[in-house]
C-alpha cells in the first residue's frame, strides 16, 4: 500500500465533497469551490467525514495514481478551506510592484512596466519596503494550488535572480547561489 494514498483524508466542518460518474469530486467550502476530473480507475469512498482513496489492483499504474489521488483531493479540502499562498521577493534598485485595482503593475527593470492580471479566485497582496536594503513583498494567493503556484512561477519568470547582485524576483524561501564577480588583473 501506498503510504500517503492510505491515509485518509478528513472533511472540516462546512466542507461538502460531491464525487460523480468518472470520477469528478467537486469539493465547497467557505472559500469557494473547486472541481477535478481524477482518474476514473480509483475508488474514492466518502463515509463518517472522511475520504478514502483505494486501488483496484497492484499494477504498477494504480499503485503511482494512489498517493496522487489522494494528494490531489486533500489540496482541493485545504484550498477551499484555508487557501494556498506562495511568497515572492522582489530584489533591485527601482524594482517596484503596485496594485492598481487587481491589476499587477511590475517594474523590472525593463523599459516598460509588465501588468498582471490575476486568474480567476487569485489575488496579489503587496507588501511594505521597510528600507532600500530590504526587498519588496508580493505573495499569490488563491484556493487551487496549482494555478498559484504557477502564476507564481510565471512572476519569478519575468526577471529571475541573477547569481553576481542578487536582483531579480524569488521566492521567500529560496536561497540565491551568488558568483564572485570579475577578479581584478594581476600584476
Amino acid at each position: 500500500m501506498s503510504r500517503i494514498g492510505k491515509k485518509p483524508v478528513t472533511l472540516p466542518k462546512g466542507v461538502d465533497v460531491q464525487i460523480a460518474e468518472g470520477n469528478l469530486v467537486t469539493v465547497k467550502g467557505s472559500k469557494g469551490t473547486l472541481t477535478q476530473q481524477l482518474h476514473p480507475d480509483m475508488i474514492i469512498v466518502q463515509e463518517n467525514g472522511e475520504l478514502t482513496v483505494q486501488r483496484p489492483s497492484d499494477t504498477k499504474l494504480h499503485k503511482s495514481l494512489h498517493g496522487l489521488t489522494r494528494t490531489l483531493i486533500a489540496n482541493m479540502v485545504v484550498g477551499v478551506t484555508d487557501g494556498w499562498q506562495r511568497a515572492l521577493e522582489i530584489n533591485g534598485v527601482g524594482y517596484r510592484a503596485v496594485l492598481e485595482g487587481q491589476t499587477l503593475v511590475l517594474s523590472l527593470g525593463f523599459s516598460h512596466q509588465v501588468r498582471r492580471e490575476p486568474p480567476p479566485n487569485v489575488q496579489y497582496i503587496v507588501g511594505e519596503r521597510k528600507s532600500a536594503n530590504e526587498p519588496l513583498g508580493l505573495i499569490v494567493r488563491g484556493i487551487d494550488k496549482q494555478v498559484v503556484g504557477e502564476e507564481a512561477s510565471r512572476i519569478r519568470a519575468l526577471r529571475p535572480p541573477e547569481p553576481y547582485k542578487g536582483k531579480g524576483v524569488k521566492y521567500a524561501e529560496e536561497k540565491v547561489r551568488r558568483k564572485a564577480g570579475k577578479a581584478g588583473k594581476a600584476r
